[in-house]
């Protein structure tokens, strides 16, 4: 049963929706990310653009060290090389988040691989972190959207492990990108989550998680000592499917660790209600996620006191979903399936009334 508050259609919906959607679901995302690329070619319109939809400071928020206009970021997933973050600063986003990229690039899994369900308002994929490494990301980002005061949107850059790399040698991946990105990024996500790569969510486990999350602080503290500038904020996104005491016990070594917050959740492999009968592998996005999504920033913000930043996602389809989770507790919330379901208009309607 679909959730979301009902409105008259948007143009978006009504007439491009359709065009997008006759296309293979990977092709029309193809598509989308080398038209938004073009646009990213013309910094000055991105720039124009980006003030009008981003809003006149209402939610604009500081975290760890960083200044967000307002409350209302992209979710990895959408760019995942990094060709565009311009043009999604443009559409009034806060804060890009780049990737997941992996230290080589990867094919990701076999196609097809990403699936959508338009009465459910939801999409499944299992993409595997297809991306063409973290060297050609850096050297991109480099050009099109340098860190620095130019840029318009906070750039956040998801790491991951690469398929072939064995889960006793993940932190060696997650430290490699993290070094070659380091100039380019406002902030990390260590996505140890997604149910695409074979073992990646059992870096979830105390015994895995403890090395690798130490590993990727003391990379951080010496390029902080060889360069003289800040630490980098470093998130970690956790999977819906982890059991509440699991997340405790995530949340609780994050906080031992010193990381500057959590991102609530990734996808999910549960299948719920209509999906119970949909025999497709991979992670579930989209309205489906919503509850368990607010459920988890829910138990995060208690026991943590509410001292432990959370960038909410999964499920926000309007503005009520997105401000349910910063009533829940979360500081900053992020969208991409209701970016497809909606389109761009989502995200200047969200930006400017967040609070």
């Amino acid at each position: 049963m679909n959730q979301a508050q009902r409105t008259e259609p948007t143009m978006y919906e009504k007439i491009i929706r359709p065009i997008l959607f006759r296309m293979d679901a990977e092709e029309a995302h193809e598509w989308t990310i080398r038209n938004l690329s073009l646009a990213s070619g013309v910094p000055w319109i991105c720039k124009v653009l980006h003030k009008w939809n981003c809003g006149n400071g209402k939610g604009a928020v500081r975290l760890f060290g960083l200044d967000f206009p307002n409350r209302l970021g992209l979710a990895a997933g959408m760019d995942k090389d990094g060709r565009c973050p311009g043009a999604f600063a443009a559409m009034g986003f806060g804060h890009v988040e780049a990737g997941t990229v992996t230290p080589v690039g990867q094919l990701g899994n076999d196609k097809p691989r990403l699936f959508r369900y338009p009465q459910e308002e939801a999409v499944i994929n299992r993409m595997g972190f297809n991306n063409h490494g973290a060297e050609s990301m850096a050297s991109r980002i480099s050009k099109t959207y340098p860190k620095g005061p130019g840029r318009t949107a906070v750039l956040g850059i998801n790491i991951g492990k690469g398929k072939s790399t064995p889960i006793e040698e993940a932190a060696r991946d997650y430290v490699a990108g993290f070094r070659e990105l380091a100039a380019q990024a406002d902030y990390f996500t260590v996505n140890i989550s997604s149910p695409n790569t074979p073992g990646l969510r059992q870096l979830q486990q105390e015994s895995y998680l403890r090395e690798l999350l130490g590993s990727l602080q003391q990379a951080n503290q010496e390029r902080s000592t060889e360069t003289g500038e800040a630490k980098i904020p470093i998130l970690v996104k956790i999977a819906p499917d982890l059991e509440d005491r699991e997340i405790e016990l995530v949340v609780g070594l994050l906080e031992v660790l010193g990381y500057d917050g959590v991102i609530a959740t990734n996808t999910t492999v549960a299948r719920p209600g209509y999906f119970g009968n949909v025999n497709e592998t991979g992670g579930l996005s989209g309205l489906p996620l919503q509850s368990r999504s607010d459920d988890v920033i829910r138990l995060i913000h208690k026991v943590t006191g509410g001292g432990m930043p959370i960038i909410g996602v999964g499920g926000i389809m309007d503005l009520d979903s997105a401000q349910r989770k910063i009533d829940l507790g979360a500081s900053l919330v992020q969208i991409y399936t209701g970016l497809i379901y909606k389109g761009p208009g989502i995200v200047r309607k969200i930006a400017q009334a967040i609070g």
